[in-house]
């Protein structure tokens, strides 16, 4: 979170703080009405600047980080074809993807998503 973003966000709860506080105080024996208005410019003014700063864009030293993951297999690794354990269709690498680490393959005939799974050579 870059430092604008917490100042923002603090000055936001510095204004909804006060604003409360004047909304209060107006329903005091010694309230005055324009104290219900202040409260309540305050506390719009404070959620305008949460919003605001929250929809906020990333930097560029924020920027979301692509990551590539290489798989290296021992041997020599050849597939024939690749079906699909639902609807037995024919599935290629590109329906192949690396979720949480895991290898999950999505049919693009069925739209079944289920990991893959390494048999026991043995």
């Amino acid at each position: 979170m870059s430092a604008g973003k917490i100042i923002g966000y603090i000055a936001a709860a510095i204004l909804i703080f006060f604003g409360v506080l004047f909304i209060w105080a107006t329903f005091s024996p010694q309230g005055q009405a324009g104290w219900l208005i202040i409260g309540i410019i305050s506390v719009a003014i404070g959620f305008d600047i949460i919003f605001l700063v929250s929809r906020q864009k990333h930097q560029a030293g924020e920027a979301g980080q692509n990551v590539t993951l290489n798989i290296d297999l021992p041997g020599n690794v050849s597939l024939d074809s690749l079906k699909c354990q639902s609807c037995g269709g024919v599935l290629n690498s590109s329906n192949v993807q690396m979720v949480a680490g895991a290898p999950v393959v999505t049919c693009p005939f069925c739209h079944t998503s289920y990991q893959l799974t390494e048999e026991p050579k043995w």
